[in-house]
């Protein structure tokens, strides 16, 4: 066997030990992305020893200064560095294939069962109540916690509440981003340049890669008014939430929602009992675009959606590689995503009333099931999937009980 030869088998058995090891995670991994991310330290770094502990702090750092699922792109980014492209795919494929195909039969089982007033489809609804609540709890407290923060979330709120839709959600988004550029001061700490992620990527191609993913954001929907697809039209739907949601997957579900609730691929209410659904899965919460594709298009659809809020992570990760150190130390880079993250915060407080109260709280027995999900969720730390659980049976339960 020649060198070549060598070096090629050897990569093949790394991407499959990729893919393995990301499997093993994405049946594993509940908790939503914080957890998730505690998984991969425990498996890449201290078992494994893939990277080292500064790499991967770095790497960490990198995904959350990015739009889109931060776990997720913190796995592309070490498949990436342990196997190269395809190690990228196979950490990605591994970790969210088994919550994909979950939500996916999810949307088929709830195709072949009538919605009604189902009880346990209430329950689920009072579920998402609680779930969203925590996150804009917890958000708030990282991401709007000055004074001028917070007006910057309250004032999103109000104006993606006034004016709803998707792009008013993006125009709010780049206008905070404006805003935090000049009104947030940031300290930078410094980093050193010989550490962290390795510039194991050209610039050139970190800039294809970057320009690939605008070119995208832009001409996607140009191309959906000439060409009337419907795969078309979710792929430019999905693609765009990937491109655009700052702060981990619970944001994705008002940018979603605005998407897709309107061009009728799911009702209000099937939408939200799927978000309920996503909690309850291990892996990545991205994977609702796979619920969601299942239920407007099928197996064609629920591949185009997961494929199209993913793509964006795999873009942008590898595309600011070789930039990364350079953002990093930018004050006015920080700043500007300091205002983004704040109108994320009332983002997600605007659809934590609409949709989510006003198709979910019908009275007071409802607003009291959710803060009895709420108070298990943030004080007494039940995890998102046990709480769903019980909100499915309790909603049933009431419902059978009269």
């Amino acid at each position: 066997m020649t060198l070549t030869d060598q070096q090629a088998t050897s990569r093949r058995r790394s991407v499959w030990e990729v893919g393995k090891t990301a499997l093993l995670l994405g049946l594993t991994s509940f908790g939503g992305p914080v957890a998730h991310l505690g998984y991969f330290y425990e498996e890449y770094v201290k078992r494994k020893k893939w990277i080292d502990e500064k790499t991967y702090a770095d790497l960490v750092a990198l995904c959350q200064f990015l739009p889109g699922p931060a776990s997720s792109q913190v796995g592309i980014g070490i498949g990436f560095m342990r196997a190269g492209v395809w190690g990228a795919l196979a950490a990605w494929l591994g970790f969210t294939l088994p919550s994909a195909v979950a939500l996916s039969l999810v949307a088929v089982w709830l195709q072949h069962h009538s919605w009604g007033d189902a009880g346990w489809m209430h329950g689920l609804l009072l579920a998402a109540v609680a779930v969203v609540a925590q996150a804009v709890w917890e958000m708030a407290r990282k991401f709007a916690s000055s004074r001028f923060e917070a007006t910057v979330a309250i004032t999103a709120a109000a104006a993606v509440l006034l004016a709803p839709g998707a792009w008013s959600q993006v125009a709010v988004i780049a206008a905070a981003g404006g805003i935090g550029a000049v009104g947030v001061r940031k300290n930078v700490a410094p980093s050193s340049s010989a550490a962290g992620i390795p510039p194991s990527i050209r610039r050139s191609t970190g800039l294809t890669l970057l320009s690939l993913f605008a070119v995208l954001l832009v001409a996607l929907p140009l191309i959906r008014t000439w060409i009337h697809s419907p795969l078309l039209e979710l792929f430019d739907s999905f693609y765009r939430a990937g491109a655009l949601v700052f702060g981990g997957g619970h944001v994705v579900l008002p940018l979603l929602e605005a998407e897709v609730v309107p061009q009728g691929w799911v009702t209000a209410n099937q939408f939200l009992a799927g978000y309920s659904a996503a909690q309850a899965v291990p892996g990545p919460l991205f994977t609702f675009a796979a619920y969601i594709g299942m239920a407007a298009l099928g197996w064609k659809g629920a591949l185009v959606a997961t494929t199209a809020i993913f793509l964006p992570s795999f873009l942008l990760v590898l595309g600011a590689f070789p930039f990364w150190h350079w953002l990093r130390r930018h004050p006015r880079f920080q700043a500007a995503l300091a205002g983004i993250n704040a109108a994320v915060v009332g983002i997600l407080l605007a659809a934590l009333y609409d949709p989510i109260w006003t198709k979910a709280v019908k009275g007071p027995a409802d607003l009291a099931f959710s803060l009895g999900a709420f108070l298990l969720l943030v004080v007494w730390k039940w995890p998102a999937w046990a709480v769903v659980l019980v909100s499915f049976v309790g909603g049933w339960l009431r419902a059978w009980l009269g």
